[in-house]
């Protein structure tokens, strides 16, 4: 069977790909990247999809921001198939709704109790600042504050779909059935719930340079 992966922005950018395969910054990361999946193109016929306009906007917001040489975007143009999921024909089971709803459910749930220490913090911190200046009171209350988005952002991100981007990467690996290769823990809770492979964006060249290796393709 042919094969066909979907990737999220993570499976370019993700950092530990720079530490593993000693890529010295993010734009030789992606072009490196990129280069395996031409060669796997051509030798293996396989195919990388790319969400449009989602992800393939997130995609050139990073070659741009960093600066990438024009070739580095003619190559994302090029190697990579840009494809809208089908978000009307596109059939989930109603479970994983379901499944869904308690889960994000039971975060909303974390993160109100996050925010209810916080207000507590906030209160004793405050009782104790009477006879102080307004800016020691503002920068001790910062910290709760800043404390309290960290803890809150941990609490309530970690694991979920938290945007259509994210959600454009399933459902486009659905249609096409297809591997999905990102580092979102949200984008590979939700592929396994689905019946979707998942690979880890660090893992992907090496698995490319695998099956480039066995099919006599350059490494």
């Amino acid at each position: 069977m042919r094969q066909r992966f979907v990737i999220d922005t993570t499976a370019l950018t993700d950092v530990e790909i720079r530490k593993i395969e000693g890529y010295e910054s993010l734009c030789s990361s992606i072009n490196e990247i990129l280069n395996l999946i031409a060669d796997a193109r051509l030798t293996l016929d396989i195919s990388c999809y790319i969400p449009y306009p989602t992800i393939y906007n997130e995609v050139v917001d990073f070659i741009k921001r960093y600066e990438c040489e024009k070739d580095v975007l003619v190559k994302v143009d090029t190697w990579l198939v840009k494809k809208t999921p089908n978000r009307y024909e596109v059939k989930i089971p109603a479970a994983i709704f379901f499944e869904y709803i308690d889960h994000m459910r039971e975060k909303i749930n974390k993160g109100r109790r996050v925010a209810e220490e916080a207000i507590w913090e906030a209160s004793i911190v405050s009782r104790k600042l009477k006879d102080v200046s307004r800016e020691e009171v503002q920068d001790e209350i910062g910290k709760v504050v800043g404390k309290f988005r960290e803890k809150y952002r941990t609490t309530l991100r970690h694991g979920i779909l938290d945007s259509a981007p994210d959600i454009d990467v399933l459902l486009l690996a659905k249609e096409l059935e297809a591997g999905v290769v990102a580092s979102d823990l949200g984008i590979k809770r939700w592929a396994e719930k689905m019946g979707l492979r998942f690979v880890e964006a660090h893992k992907f060249p090496r698995l490319l340079k695998e099956y480039l290796k066995h099919a006599g393709g350059s490494e």
